[in-house]
């Protein structure tokens, strides 16, 4: 920010009445000065009540003289140092306020706030005019660096810190040098957001000791904040609901309500004041469901040639805004599907390519390079300096995956490792990176996907073929070696060996419960031909049955239950080692109930009528 020119700030000292103010704070004080017309100058007459004695004129006068020179100059200097802080302010002012020209011409009248967005507009107040020394990020130089992140997904599923201490050090040996964290209610918010934070949220300490545990590993710390679509843990609460683009639906921010830009400013000042250290922060921005469709943006489109596109691009510029001029040196990323659709020109002339890159996004195993190619073009075009690619480890599958495909993730990173090779073509935009997604879930309604330790086998493959440059035989021994497997059987998704990393205990447990739990259980209930002659659920309804019958099958069916049950014992302590719990309530009820409740209720039926030792049937 330039600071005010001498002839404004002298210009300003002339109609300021400085002197006349202070005069009137200090006439209490053994000088008389009243105003500054009062004060005696070198050379001017004073009153006659105010002349001493003649032996003593001469000394007394100019002592006086001298002493009313001092205060005049003290009230000079305090007005001028007083009009130079307003000037300051004023400056600071015009240079974060969202009504100047970065997106377009000054002065442009804004929509008042309604009545009900007050209290929000007041605390975006306080956002937007923080003290710019206090907001310079102390991010360091990437531009020679190709980045390799690891996405973090905890709106699922959020490992505590102490595991997140185990898994860091491996990220980092596997060839990562950086996490994409998308928080979402995990995040500490306090004041108006606590609302927005789950139960079981990191606190301000960890969040703090995650970076330090990151940096420790070399590890770039870069947080998602959504700020457009995918806001369902914001919008699902009644005290957001009136920020929906559709009433129904949690998905999308309307964008507008003045409101919405408020809360995210405090969103996004209370994530980014808590990450002073990162180079980057990831606005997400990507599948803004039903957005047109509500009654604001509906009218909004009637009055501006239907163009849903330049809506969009109007609010994503808005947020890069705020970030841009609140936090400088931070660089803004976005997924960029709502790009694909928008044309060059409108991207170019909302200024966005400025200071933000897109995140091409692609998990399909063999998809179309030859697209891939046309969007980097556009982009390029564009005017974005920089591009980043998004692949998957993990979660692209299906909704309730609870297993991860090795080779279909294997074969997405394959393609973009030819993407990657082939940047040479683009001279005009640089490729800064790819992040490595992991999801969780699908959205904040869906089941959770698979774990983090059962989705490291397919991390460690995809990060070390892009480290490598392919998926070779020595790179598959490097992998074998850290992660203490014998073989990887790729079409199968499975390990030899019992693995010696981070949550490796869960990754063959799971792999158990994944492949027998259901199948043992629906071959000791529905193959046993006794079970179906003489323990039919019509047995089971009215309590009857002949014990010496049901001893034939019991033994068998009372060992099924109890290693399985010791066995879920055991792994319900290793879940809650690493998972808060939460999680650990939800993969059960997902994962585990449903068959083991089955043979539950089975092995109570049948200890309840052996001990009715043969009773007639209970009508």
């Amino acid at each position: 920010m330039e600071p005010s020119s001498p002839e404004s700030q002298a210009g300003a000292l002339t109609i300021r009445p400085s002197s006349l103010r202070i005069a009137q704070v200090e006439q209490n004080h053994t000088w008389d000065v009243r105003t500054s017309a009062e004060v005696a100058l070198p050379g001017r007459s004073r009153p006659a009540s105010m002349v001493p004695c003649e032996d003593m004129a001469f000394p007394r006068n100019q002592k006086l003289n001298l002493l009313r020179l001092t205060v005049l100059l003290i009230v000079a200097l305090a007005g001028i140092k007083f009009i130079f802080r307003d000037s300051v302010t004023l400056d600071l002012h015009k240079h974060i306020s969202k009504d100047n020209d970065f997106w377009g011409k000054a002065g442009e009248e804004k929509e008042e706030a309604n009545p009900h967005s007050q209290a929000l507009e007041l605390s975006a107040v306080k956002i937007i005019r923080p003290k710019e020394d206090t907001k310079k990020q102390l991010s360091k130089d990437f531009s020679t660096t190709e980045m390799r992140l690891v996405h973090l997904d905890l709106k699922g599923a959020a490992p505590k810190v102490s595991y997140l201490e185990q898994v860091f050090p491996l990220l980092s040996k596997l060839g990562a040098n950086g996490i994409l964290v998308e928080y979402e209610d995990m995040f500490p918010f306090k004041g108006e957001l606590e609302t927005l934070k789950s139960p079981y949220a990191y606190s301000e300490d960890d969040i703090e000791k995650i970076q330090q545990l990151a940096a420790l590993s070399k590890l770039e710390v870069v947080p998602l904040v959504q700020t457009f679509g995918h806001v369902e843990f914001i919008l699902k609460h009644d005290k957001y609901r009136y920020l929906r683009e559709v009433e129904r639906f949690p998905n999308s921010l309307n964008p507008h309500v003045p409101d919405t830009l408020s809360l995210l400013k405090s969103i996004l000042s209370q994530v980014m004041d808590k990450h002073r250290h990162s180079s980057w922060i990831h606005i997400g921005a990507d599948e803004v469901f039903h957005l047109g469709e509500g009654m604001d943006s509906k009218n909004w489109i009637s009055h501006n040639n239907g163009d849903v596109g330049k809506m969009y691009l109007n609010h994503i510029k808005e947020v890069v805004n705020f970030i841009v001029n609140q936090y400088k040196g931070l660089q803004v990323l976005m997924w960029d599907d709502m790009l694909r659709k928008i044309s060059m020109g409108a991207i170019q002339e909302s200024g966005i390519p400025k200071h933000a890159s897109p995140v091409l996004w692609f998990y399909a195993p063999d998809f179309d390079t030859e697209q891939i190619g046309k969007f980097i073009s556009k982009y390029a075009d564009s005017g974005f300096k920089s591009v980043w690619f998004a692949s998957a480890f993990k979660g692209t599958t299906g909704p309730a995956q609870a297993w991860t495909p090795l080779n279909y993730h294997l074969k997405n990173h394959l393609s973009w490792l030819k993407v990657i090779q082939a940047m040479s073509k683009f001279p005009f935009i640089k490729f800064q990176g790819i992040a490595l997604t992991g999801w969780q879930r699908y959205d904040h309604y869906s089941v959770l996907c698979e774990l983090l330790p059962v989705g490291i086998p397919s991390l460690a493959m995809c990060l070390q073929t892009l480290v490598n440059g392919g998926f070779t035989e020595a790179t598959n021994k490097k992998i074998l070696d850290m992660l203490g497997f014998q073989k990887i059987h790729l079409e199968k998704s499975m390990c030899d060996g019992n693995g010696a990393f981070p949550g490796s205990e869960i990754y063959r447990m799971v792999e158990q419960i994944n492949s027998q739990l259901k199948e043992s259980i629906a071959k000791v209930l529905e193959e046993e031909s006794s079970i179906k002659g003489w323990f039919s659920p019509y047995h089971r309804k009215y309590q009857f049955g002949n014990p010496l019958n049901l001893e034939n099958f019991g033994s068998k069916v009372l060992k099924v239950y109890e290693d399985w049950e010791n066995f879920i014992q055991n792994f319900r302590s290793q879940l809650e080692s690493i998972y808060f719990p939460d999680t650990v309530e939800e993969w059960m009820e997902e994962n585990v109930n449903p068959y083991m409740d089955r043979l539950r209720e089975f092995v109570r039926d049948y200890r309840e009528i052996i001990r009715l030792n043969a009773k007639p049937k209970a009508l």
